[in-house]
C-alpha cells in the first residue's frame, strides 16, 4: 500500500537549504552546530520512515502534486529506506568526529566550506536513494560527486587534488555513461520514470537501442561504484582526503553506487530477467572475484593505513557485487546485508585512522609501532573493525559472508563459496600486520608525545564499532529487512 508523506521530502530538502546557510555563516563553528544538528534531523527522520515502510509499505511524495510520470515522483520501498538509514547514520556519527579532526586537517578559512560540501553530499546521497525518476536521480548523483570532488581537494597534502582531479575525470565518465544509459532508454521509452520505464521494458528489451543503454548503464554506475577494474580513482581518493571525508564516502557513496546498480537490474529491467537473457552474471561475477582477491593483495603491501583500507574497499565490493550477480534471493540478501554491515565496520575502521592522523600525525605502519599500547581503546576499536572485515564469528561481517556463503551453496556453486572463504584468508594477512605493528613492536625511544585524544572522535568511532559488534550477534533484524528488500526486488523478474 502507497502511503503520501511530506518527510520524504524534507530528507532531501533539509540538508540542501542548509548548505548555503553554512556559505552565509562563514564561521567554522557556526557552520558545525547547523551541520550535526541537520545530521541527527535527517537521522531521525529516516527511522521513522524505515519502520513506516517496514509497517504500512512503500511510502512517495509527488512533487508539486503532479501525478507520475508526467510530474517526478519521490518514492521509498525497503531496500531503499534501509539505506537510507545507513547515509543518515553514518552522517550523524561523522558531524560530532568532524569538529577537531577538520581543525586538524583542514586549513581554517575553509572549514565553514567542508560543512557546506558535506551537507550537499548528504542530500545528494539522499534523493539517489528516494527519487523515482532517471533523470533526478543523475541530477542527486551530480550533486554528491561535485561536493565529493570538492571534500577530497580539502585534504593540506597538494597529491589530495590529484586525486580529486583524477576522481573527477573518472565520475564525469560514469556520470556521462549513465546519462547515455537514460537518454537512450528515454528516446526508445519516451519516459523517465522508474516505474513506467519497468512495464515498457519487456516490450523494447531486443531492440539495439535498449541493449545498448543497459550497457552504458552498467559501466556507468560500476564506475561509481569503483568495482574492480574500474576502481582506480578511489586508493588515492580515500589516501589523500581528510580522514573524516574517507570515513564518509567509504561507508555511504560506493553503497549508494551498488543501490543504483539494484535499481537498474532488478526494477528497471526488473520483468525482462536480464541475467537469464544476457551474459550479464558471468562478467559481474568474474569481476567480483577479480576485485576480491587481487584488491586484497594489493592491500596486504600497502605500508600507509588509508591506503590499506581503500584497497580493502574495493575488495568488499567485489563481495557485494557477487551476491548481485547471483540473481536469488539469498544472494541479493547477502549483498544488501553486506552494504549495511560494512559501512559500519569501514566507517569504524576511518575513524579509528583519522584519530590516529589527529594524536599522532602519523599514517603509515614504519610510523606507528607500539601503537596499540599508546592508544589502546582506539587500536581496540580498530581491531574489532578488522576482524568484520575477515568475518570473524561474532562481528557484522561474519554475517554477510556466512549469508553470501549460504546463498552459493543454494545456487550449487560450491566453489564460489570456497572462494568467498579463501579471500577472507586475505584480509587476515593484513589485518595481522597492523596488529603485529601495533601491540608486538615497541615504540621507538625518541616517539614523540601523543596528542591528547578527544571523546568527540573517540565516542563515534567506538559507537559503530559497538554497533557492528551488535549487529554481528543480534542479526535477525537487519537479515530480515535484507530478506523483505531481496524478495521485493525479485519480485520484479
Amino acid at each position: 500500500m502507497l502511503t503520501s508523506d511530506p518527510w520524504l521530502i524534507l530528507l532531501v530538502v533539509v540538508p540542501l537549504m542548509a548548505a548555503p546557510l553554512c556559505v552565509l555563516l562563514r564561521h567554522a563553528t557556526a557552520a558545525w552546530v547547523v551541520a550535526i544538528s541537520v545530521s541527527w534531523l535527517v537521522f531521525a527522520i529516516a527511522l521513522k520512515l524505515l519502520f513506516q515502510v517496514l509497517d504500512q509499505g512503500e511510502v512517495f511524495y509527488r512533487i508539486g502534486g503532479w501525478d507520475a510520470p508526467w510530474g517526478i515522483e519521490y518514492k521509498l520501498d525497503t531496500v531503499g529506506a534501509f539505506v537510507v538509514v545507513i547515509i543518515a547514520t553514518i552522517g550523524a556519527v561523522v558531524m560530532p568526529y568532524a569538529k577537531k579532526s577538520v581543525e586538524n586537517e583542514v586549513s581554517k578559512e575553509r572549514i565553514y566550506l567542508f560543512y557546506t560540501m558535506m551537507l550537499l553530499c548528504l542530500s545528494g546521497l539522499l534523493g539517489i536513494t528516494v527519487t523515482g525518476d532517471a533523470f533526478n536521480l543523475f541530477v542527486f548523483l551530480e550533486i554528491s560527486s561535485l561536493s565529493s570532488y570538492v571534500l577530497i581537494s580539502l585534504g593540506r597534502d597538494r597529491r589530495a587534488l590529484t586525486a580529486a582531479y583524477r576522481y573527477l575525470i573518472m565520475g564525469t565518465i560514469g556520470a556521462t555513461f549513465y546519462i547515455i544509459g537514460v537518454g537512450l532508454m528515454y528516446q526508445v521509452t519516451g519516459t523517465l520514470n522508474i516505474v513506467d520505464l519497468s512495464t515498457i521494458m519487456p516490450a523494447v528489451a531486443d531492440t539495439r537501442t535498449i541493449l545498448a543503454a543497459l550497457a552504458f548503464l552498467t559501466v556507468g554506475i560500476s564506475l561509481k561504484l569503483a568495482l574492480f577494474p574500474l576502481h582506480l580513482w578511489l586508493p588515492n581518493a580515500y589516501t589523500f582526503a581528510p580522514s573524516v571525508v574517507t570515513a564518509f564516502l567509504a561507508a555511504t557513496a560506493t553503497k549508494v553506487s551498488l543501490y543504483i546498480l539494484l535499481r537498474i537490474f532488478f526494477t528497471v529491467f526488473g520483468e525482462v530477467d536480464i541475467f537469464a537473457t544476457f551474459p550479464v552474471q558471468p562478467l559481474l561475477i568474474g569481476m567480483a572475484l577479480a576485485g576480491m582477491f587481487l584488491a586484497s593483495l594489493s592491500a596486504i603491501w600497502q605500508e600507509n593505513l588509508k591506503r590499506m583500507m581503500a584497497y580493502s574497499s574495493v575488495a568488499q565490493i567485489g563481495y557485494m557485487v557477487l551476491g548481485v550477480a547471483l540473481a536469488t534471493e539469498a544472494g541479493l540478501a547477502g549483498g544488501i546485508i553486506h552494504l549495511f554491515n560494512h559501512a559500519l565496520v569501514k566507517g569504524t575502521a576511518f575513524l579509528a585512522i583519522g584519530a590516529i592522523v589527529y594524536c599522532s600525525g602519523a599514517v603509515t605502519l614504519k610510523d606507528l609501532h607500539g601503537i596499540g599500547k599508546r592508544m589502546p581503546l582506539l587500536m581496540a576499536a580498530f581491531i574489532v573493525a578488522g576482524l568484520g572485515l575477515i568475518g570473524i564469528p561474532l562481528t557484522a561481517g561474519f554475517v554477510s559472508k556466512w549469508q553470501l556463503v549460504t546463498a552459493t551453496l543454494e545456487a550449487d556453486m560450491w566453489p564460489l563459496a570456497a572462494l568467498i572463504l579463501l579471500s577472507s584468508l586475505l584480509a587476515v594477512i593484513y589485518v595481522w600486520r597492523v596488529f603485529e605493528v601495533a601491540y608486538l613492536r615497541a615504540p621507538p625511544p625518541e616517539a614523540s608525545p601523543l596528542k591528547k585524544l578527544p571523546l568527540s572522535m573517540l565516542i563515534p568511532t567506538w559507537a559503530l564499532a559497538l554497533a557492528s559488534l551488535y549487529f554481528g550477534t543480534h542479526a535477525a533484524f537487519t537479515l530480515d529487512i535484507a530478506h523483505i528488500a531481496a524478495r521485493q526486488l525479485m519480485g520484479g523478474m
